[in-house]
C-alpha cells in the first residue's frame, strides 16, 4: 500500500476547485479556503504567463483583432458547452435582462477593448513592457476602490500607487530619451492595456455575486468576441494571413489553457476576495510571461525589467500590506 500525504493547502485547493452539486471544477457557492483560492491564483498565472507569450508569437503572423475575436469567442462558447451540457463547473443561474445588459456593456465591452489594446500592445512593445505595465493594475484597482482621504491608509495606497507609477517612467523613459516615435504608441497602449485590465476585474467582481467564475468567463468571452468580430472580419479581408499547424497549436492552447481554465479560476477568485487582493497575483504575471518568452522566444531578462518589476512589485506589496497589524495601533491607527 503507497500512503500519499497531502497538505491542508493542497486538499483546500482542491476542494476549493470541487463545488457541492458535483461539479468538479471552480467551486462557487461556499466560501473556500484562502490558501485553495491562492494556489487556484497561481496556476492561473502560470497559464497567463504561456498564454501571453503564445499571442506575443502569433501576432507577428497573424491579426491582433482576428486573434482576439475567435479565442474569445470560440473559448466562450467552450463554456458554455461545458456548462450546459456537464457538470463540471456546477449549477447555472438564470440571466436577468439587467444582468445581461451589463455583460454585455460591462464586462464583455471591457473585455473586447482590452484584448485590442493587449494584442496590439505586444505587435508594438517588447514582451516584457507589457507584462510589466499589467504588473501594475493592482495599484489602479486599489484607488478604484476609495477616494483620497485624511487618514495613513489613504496615504499609504497613493504612496503605493507612486512607486508603481515611478516604475512606469522607467519603462517610458529610454523610449523618451531616444526619441523613439515609433515604440512610444505601443508603451502608451500598453499602460492602457493594464487600466484597461483593471477594469475588467472590477466589472468581473460586480457581476461576481450572481454568476459563478466559469459562467462570468462564458458570457463575457462570446460577448467580447461577438463585439469584436465585425473588425476582425474586415482585419481578414483586407489582409492574407498565413495559415501553419504551429500558429493553430498556440490559438489553441490561448482558447483553451489562456482562456477557458485561467479566466474561469481568476473570477472565481474575484467572487471571494477584493479586486485588489486578486490583482495582488498579477503582480507575478510579468515574472511567469518573462520565464516563458524567455525559454520559449529567447528574451532576454534585462536591467530596465528587473527595475521596474522591483518598484512596481513594491508598489504593490505597500498598498496591500496591513501596516497597522504589522507596527501596531500607536503608529497606524484606524482613523
Amino acid at each position: 500500500m503507497v500512503r500519499v500525504w497531502v497538505g491542508e493547502d493542497t486538499a483546500q485547493f482542491w476542494l476549493c476547485l470541487k463545488p457541492p452539486n458535483g461539479g468538479l471544477l471552480a467551486g462557487v457557492q461556499n466560501r473556500p479556503h484562502n490558501g485553495a483560492l491562492a494556489g487556484s491564483l497561481l496556476l492561473a498565472v502560470f497559464l497567463f504567463g504561456a498564454n501571453n507569450t503564445g499571442v506575443k508569437f502569433l501576432v507577428g503572423f497573424w491579426l491582433p483583432l482576428a486573434i482576439g475575436a475567435t479565442r474569445f469567442l470560440l473559448a466562450g462558447l467552450v463554456l458554455l458547452a461545458l456548462l450546459r451540457w456537464t457538470r463540471l463547473f456546477g449549477t447555472t443561474h438564470p440571466l436577468t435582462s439587467d444582468l445581461k445588459r451589463r455583460l454585455w456593456w460591462r464586462t464583455g465591452l471591457n473585455m473586447a477593448l482590452y484584448i485590442v489594446a493587449f494584442n496590439i500592445a505586444l505587435k508594438l512593445a517588447p514582451i516584457s513592457h507589457v507584462a510589466l505595465y499589467l504588473g501594475a493594475a493592482p495599484v489602479w484597482a486599489l484607488l478604484w476602490e476609495g477616494q483620497p482621504e485624511k487618514h495613513w491608509k489613504s496615504a499609504q495606497r497613493y504612496s503605493a500607487a507612486g512607486l508603481a507609477f515611478c516604475g512606469v517612467l522607467i519603462l517610458f523613459w529610454p523610449v523618451l530619451r531616444q526619441g523613439g516615435s515609433v515604440k512610444l504608441p505601443g508603451e502608451i497602449l500598453a499602460l492602457i492595456t493594464s487600466v484597461l485590465w483593471a477594469s475588467v476585474g472590477r466589472q468581473c467582481r460586480l457581476v461576481g455575486r450572481d454568476l459563478s467564475g466559469a459562467e462570468i468567463a462564458a458570457h463575457t468571452f462570446w460577448r467580447g468576441g461577438l463585439l469584436l468580430a465585425p473588425l476582425a472580419l474586415i482585419e481578414v479581408w483586407s489582409v492574407k494571413i498565413p495559415w501553419r499547424a504551429d500558429l493553430a497549436w498556440i490559438q489553441l492552447y490561448c482558447i483553451l489553457g489562456g482562456g477557458v481554465a485561467s479566466f474561469a479560476l481568476w473570477n472565481n477568485a474575484l467572487r471571494h476576495w477584493k479586486t485588489s487582493q486578486v490583482y495582488l497575483f498579477n503582480n507575478l504575471v510579468p515574472i511567469s510571461t518573462m520565464t516563458w518568452a524567455h525559454f520559449c522566444l529567447g528574451e532576454p531578462f534585462t536591467r530596465t525589467f528587473w527595475m521596474a518589476m522591483l518598484l512596481i512589485g513594491t508598489g504593490v506589496l505597500i498598498g496591500q500590506a496591513n501596516l497597522q497589524k504589522i507596527f501596531g495601533a500607536r503608529w497606524f491607527p484606524s482613523e
